[in-house]
């Protein structure tokens, strides 16, 4: 009698292994050891399925989108429209009208400063944002506040790196008009209640905008579930090519927002006495678009879809464990952001030893990290830090990695100290 259980496919185990076989960059020497790529919460390395797509594409469907009634140009725009759908169908968005193609998070956020914040803001009013918060969710926001006469209002964080939720909720008033908050912590990669967050903001009337950039690729994120009125993500985070990223927003906002930018593919019909603008989500798409990142995006999606984000998400979890474990056994080294919710990234810093000294030997020895303030300067100022070193990790990353990673800090204190 066969008395095997059946393991379902989304619960088994990555092949680490075979996975890296998929990762050409990462069978590259530096300085003759092999490469330990943890620096993927900057920009993570790309599958060749999504190179040969870009490829193909390059090679086989290569025209403009949207207006020509030739054959490459049909084939193209088909492939276009398909990385849109498998955008939708990855966020559970209700329609692809909701979903615009932009260069990056940053251009995403920059588009909702711009349409949706300036013509709503007067004098007075507030936009809540976190101490936590990437660069690129501070500054379009003071942006939009200098043209306006609105202020920016910071929720405060912990020591731990959290979120102060009480100190967040007690922020709302009748001035407030905007929330914009990231789901995962560049920095520290703490990881928000942004579904408690979000249903906060809606008992006050107030949208709010969630910069999903180092979420995406680690877990599994359902907008409609989440109830956001906005979200942004980045294609070269997850394992996409760079110049291309997503903002999602809901349909009814989006129809009510102007256009930011002006030129072709956005219109429907143009004269000197005036413009009638494209339906959605095209009037926010002037120009020619990054095709070719579109279509590496959605073999993106692809591939991290076949191998799951719950297994994703358990890997990554296990080398964060692994990580802590390794790194907090070294003398003098201390890790910043502690949060109970954490992504697969370890922030820390080393008596004795600038992040950048440490950064340059870690090189050496093939081990890529990142140092620096980490494009969230208010978040070094909050615990009196210059930098932090930064390893953050992925899938295709191994214990074997982390353990390297480890033991050059030690060779590094001794050379350093």
């Amino acid at each position: 009698m066969n008395t095997a259980v059946s393991v379902p496919t989304d619960r088994l185990p990555l092949d680490v292994e075979r996975i890296r076989a998929d990762f050409p960059i990462l069978s590259t020497k530096v300085h003759g050891k092999p490469l330990a790529y943890l620096d993927n919460g900057a920009s993570s390395q790309r599958p060749r399925a999504v190179l040969d797509a870009e490829r193909y594409y390059a090679e086989h469907l290569h025209a403009n989108v949207h207006r020509g009634v030739h054959h490459l140009s049909q084939v193209a725009t088909d492939a276009y429209e398909g990385a849109r759908e498998k955008v939708r169908h990855f966020l559970n968005a209700r329609s692809t009208k909701e979903i615009v193609f932009v260069r990056g998070t940053t251009e995403a956020i920059n588009l909702v400063a711009q349409s949706f914040a300036v013509p709503n803001l007067k004098a007075g009013d507030e936009i809540i944002v976190s101490r936590l918060e990437h660069h690129a969710n501070i500054v379009p926001w003071q942006l939009a506040c200098e043209r306006t006469g609105a202020k920016l209002v910071v929720a405060p964080i912990s020591q731990a790196g959290e979120l102060e939720i009480e100190a967040y909720a007690a922020l709302f008033s009748a001035r407030t008009r905007l929330v914009a908050l990231s789901h995962v912590s560049n920095a520290l990669g703490s990881v928000l209640p942004v579904r408690e967050c979000i249903d906060i903001a809606h008992r006050h009337g107030v949208p709010v905008l969630i910069d999903g950039a180092q979420a995406v690729p680690h877990i599994p994120v359902d907008v409609q579930a989440l109830g956001c009125d906005f979200y942004a993500f980045s294609g070269h985070k997850l394992y996409g090519p760079t110049g291309i990223g997503i903002l999602y927003a809901r349909e009814a906002l989006l129809a009510a927002m102007p256009p930011w930018q002006g030129g072709g593919d956005m219109i429907l019909s143009v004269s000197f006495e005036g413009t009638t603008y494209n339906e959605l989500p095209f009037r926010f798409e002037a120009g020619t678009p990054n095709i070719a990142g579109a279509v590496g995006l959605g073999a993106a999606i692809d591939y991290v879809t076949s191998l799951g984000l719950p297994r994703i998400a358990a890997w990554e979890h296990e080398l964060l464990l692994h990580a802590t474990e390794e790194l907090s056994a070294i003398d003098g080294l201390r890790i910043v952001g502690t949060a109970a919710d954490k992504a697969s990234l370890v922030s820390f810093v080393v008596d004795g030893v600038h992040p950048h000294d440490l950064g340059t030997i870690l090189d050496q020895e093939g081990i890529a990290i990142r140092t620096g303030h980490h494009c969230a300067m208010p978040v070094m100022d909050f615990f009196g830090l210059p930098a932090t070193a930064r390893a953050s990790f992925s899938f295709y990353n191994t214990r074997d990695e982390i353990s390297r990673l480890a033991a050059a800090v030690v060779d590094a204190c001794r050379l350093l100290r």
